[in-house]
Order: C-alpha cells, then sequence, then structure tokens
C-alpha cells in the first residue's frame, strides 16, 4: 500500500509540475504578444483552488483532475469580444505571434528538461561504473576486443562515466546501425577498439542492447530481499511479504536476487518451494510463477522486486558531474539526444519496426514515477526532465488538437497567404480526436498487460 501512495502522490506531482510548466509557456507568450489571457487551469473538474489576479482580472484555477490543463485566450470563436478589446483576441494576431504562442507550450518543456539537467550535472548523479565482466564468444563485443575488466569510458564521441551514460551512448550507435570507436581503460592503459553496430535491430535495442551484443556489466549483488510486491500478483496470492529475506528455493540455497529471478523465469508454470526468512523466522511458501511471453520467449513471473541497494561498492561508484558551463552544454545535450530518441521511436512504432508494447500510459508512468522518488530527489527530478521531454515532442507532432497540429495549419497559412478554412479546421480536430483516444486506449491496455502479466 505505501508503495501505491509513493506512486499516486509522485504521478499527481510529476503531472501538475509539468504541465504548469508546458502551460506557463503559452501564458507568457501570450502576455509578451499583448494577448489577454482569461484563465490560467491547471487539472480539469471542478475547482479546488481558484484566484482572480491582474490588471486583466486572470482566473487562475486548480481542477480536481489533474489530467491536463489549459490557457484560455481571449478569441472571437469562443465567445463575444468588446470593440475596445479586439486587439488582443488570439485569433486577431498575426500568424507568427499565434506560431510564437503556440510553439511556447512545448519549447517551455524542453527549457525545463535543460535546467533540471543541469542542475543534476552540477550537483553530480550517481552511479554505478560500467565495467565489463563477461564477454560472450563470437559476439559482436568479442569481435570488438572487449575483456573481462574493462572499464567503458566513451562512446564515439560521449563519455560514458556511468553504465546508464553507456547504455545511451549504444541505443544511439544502434539506432544508427553504426560503426563507433569505444575508448576503455585496461589494466591503467586507455585503448580504442571498434563495436559494429551495422547489424543492431529494433529487437536487440528493446531487449536491453547489451546481452545481444554479448556482454554483461559488473554490477553490485542484490540481496535477494522483496522489495515490492505486485498488487493481484503470484506473489502476493503466495503470501510472500515487503522484507522477507529468500534463503532456499526447492531446496537450493539462494546467492543473491539475480540467482532467485533466473530461478522463477526458468519455471514457468512449475511449483516451487521456497524457505523465506521473516523477522528472524524461517517459513515455507509454495507458489507457481505465472508463464508470461517475452520476445517469444515463455517466461516465469511472479509480480516481485528486489530491495533497492543501499550502499554500493567503493569500486563501482561513479559520479556524472560537470562544472557550471559545462553541465549546461551537457544539459542542452542530454535534452537534444532525448528528444531525437524519442522522436526516432515513435516514427520506427509507426512504420512498425518498433514494438507498440514501448507505449507507455499513466499507471506505468505513476510507477516509475513512484520508484523514481523512493530512490532519491536527483531521480525523481531525472524523472520529470525525460517525461518533459516527451511531453514536448508529442506536443509538436503534426496532429490536430495537439500543438503540432496547430503549427502545421499555421505553416499552411503562411505558404498561402490565408488561414486554413474551418471546415478543415473542424475535420482536423475529428481526425485528432480519434488518433489520441486510439493512442490513449492502446498504452492504458499496455499498462494493463504488464500489471497483470
Amino acid at each position: 500500500m505505501m508503495a501505491i501512495g509513493y506512486a499516486v502522490i509522485s504521478f499527481v506531482v510529476a503531472l501538475s509540475v509539468l504541465i504548469a510548466v508546458h502551460e506557463y509557456g503559452h501564458f507568457w507568450m501570450a502576455r509578451r504578444m499583448g494577448v489577454k489571457v482569461l484563465r490560467f487551469a491547471i487539472g480539469f473538474g471542478k475547482p479546488i483552488w481558484s484566484k482572480t489576479h491582474g490588471a486583466d482580472k486572470t482566473e487562475y484555477v486548480v481542477g480536481m483532475l489533474p489530467l491536463g490543463g489549459y490557457v484560455k485566450m481571449l478569441d472571437e470563436r469562443e465567445g463575444a469580444v468588446a470593440k475596445e478589446e479586439m486587439h488582443r483576441a488570439f485569433n486577431r494576431q498575426k500568424v507568427w505571434p499565434r506560431i510564437a504562442i503556440v510553439s511556447a507550450g512545448p519549447i517551455a518543456n524542453f527549457l525545463f528538461a535543460i535546467i533540471v539537467y543541469w542542475a543534476i550535472f552540477m550537483v553530480g548523479m550517481p552511479g554505478i561504473k560500467s565495467i565489463v565482466d563477461t564477454v560472450k564468444p563470437t559476439s559482436l563485443a568479442d569481435a570488438a576486443k572487449l575483456m573481462h575488466g574493462d572499464e567503458i569510458i566513451a562512446v564515439g564521441d560521449n563519455t560514458t562515466p556511468t553504465l546508464e551514460s553507456v547504455r545511451l551512448a549504444l541505443v544511439e550507435i544502434a539506432m544508427n546501425k553504426a560503426v563507433s570507436d569505444i575508448t576503455v581503460v585496461r589494466n591503467g592503459e586507455k585503448r580504442t577498439l571498434t563495436l559494429d553496430l551495422s547489424s543492431a535491430d529494433m529487437k536487440m535495442i528493446e531487449n536491453g542492447l547489451l546481452n545481444d551484443i554479448g556482454i554483461t556489466m559488473q554490477q553490485p549483488a542484490l540481496p535477494a530481499i522483496i522489495g515490492r510486491v505486485e498488487q493481484g500478483g503470484v506473489a502476493e496470492h503466495a503470501g510472500l511479504l515487503v522484507d522477507d529475506e529468500i534463503v532456499t528455493m526447492d531446496g537450493r540455497a539462494v546467492s543473491d536476487w539475480i540467482a532467485w529471478a533466473e530461478y522463477i523465469r526458468a519455471h514457468a508454470g512449475k511449483e516451487v518451494e521456497v524457505v523465506v526468512r521473516r523477522k528472524g523466522v524461517e517459513q515455507i511458501v509454495k507458489l507457481t510463477p505465472a508463464a508470461v511471453q517475452l520476445n517469444n520467449t515463455t517466461i516465469g513471473r511472479i509480480g516481485a522486486a528486489p530491495r533497492p541497494l543501499e550502499e554500493i561498492p567503493e569500486y563501482l561508484k561513479a559520479t556524472q558531474k560537470y562544472g557550471v558551463f559545462a553541465a549546461f552544454w551537457q544539459g542542452i545535450k542530454k535534452t537534444w539526444d532525448s528528444s531525437l530518441l524519442t522522436l526516432r521511436m515513435l516514427g520506427k512504432m509507426v512504420v512498425g519496426e518498433a514494438s507498440i508494447e514501448n507505449l507507455s500510459g499513466p499507471i506505468s508512468i505513476a510507477q516509475y514515477a513512484g520508484q523514481s522518488a523512493q530512490i532519491g530527489i536527483l531521480q525523481f527530478f531525472a524523472f520529470l526532465a525525460i517525461i518533459s521531454i516527451s511531453l514536448g515532442v508529442l506536443n509538436l507532432l503534426p496532429v490536430p488538437v495537439l500543438d503540432g497540429g496547430h503549427l502545421l495549419f499555421y505553416g499552411v497559412e503562411v505558404i498561402k497567404g490565408s488561414p486554413v478554412s474551418e471546415n478543415i479546421l473542424l475535420l482536423g480536430q475529428k481526425i485528432g480526436i480519434i488518433l489520441l483516444v486510439g493512442l490513449m486506449i492502446l498504452a492504458f491496455y499496455n499498462d494493463l498487460a504488464r500489471v497483470f502479466g
């Protein structure tokens, strides 16, 4: 229940912050362009807080449902406008001010991400070093001559002080089907190797890439202690609880969480006898892992996650940290790279090269929000930054109803010299609503599929 509470509260906070950032972009630019703003709203439904402020008597509202927001501007299409205020109506503005106002929302999301990453990189994002543990024979990693103990410190032009930065850099190389230099430290000396990912495909990327390349990385051993139990899952029905320590499985001693997880994955549909230590007392629990499909392979799943590691071993500790100006540049670069990656993944989903199962809805986002908040404030803000980037990219898609759809129509207006007809606008809105509703249903279905296996 505590995990659910964290998820809900973190989700509401995250969504409210990001909606406020997006709508403030529209609000700020509208006022700079001389357009009168009637209402600035965060959330929908019955107002739980409202205030009227300023010379224009703008109404500031917080709605009961934090699932969106809007900026209502003076507009003849939405109500009567006094003659003396005609010049302040949105629809009376020339096309370029309208473009500026509409694009300001997504731009605000990108600026927010840059500022967040800037702060994170100045403080220093903790992580673990990217040290190779094993290399699979005849794999791409083996062909690149990677070896046990190699620390990957750069991929191409990107410095990679943490494992997470290595993962992201490799995804970029794989998306480009490129050949890249990899700089490693081996026995205290720098070496440059060549990794050929020209044969990479989307399935490899969706699988996490590293395993398909043929390498496993050194990671701190997670104790086999349950940190989270999914509601309605096999673990909950079997009676497993948070803080239970897994001692044995079918009589075999459990060394760490990985060993436990691999055993469960290999025993789909088969009963497993587990001995757990709960408050110092050992108990026997019997459970049957649910059989689920993952990349055309049947694996076992019980719906449990490990307790987060309290302390990373000193030899694996790493921090991605820069000075003030370098951190600012890294913030811009991180935001740009993440935006391009999001856009390319969406494009590959549209053409069928990437699975639509990658789409996440509100349930998944809430889970990620809760997990990041429990890990720490830096991780939560990093989560906010990536979701802010996603919102910015999605809103710029040329889909009617979204900001990008409006910008598309304004672009046509610039070319033809006159606004798009009301009939075309109405048709576009209907198409946009259908597309958005379909996308929301798909994302929500994916969420339910993840939760219930």
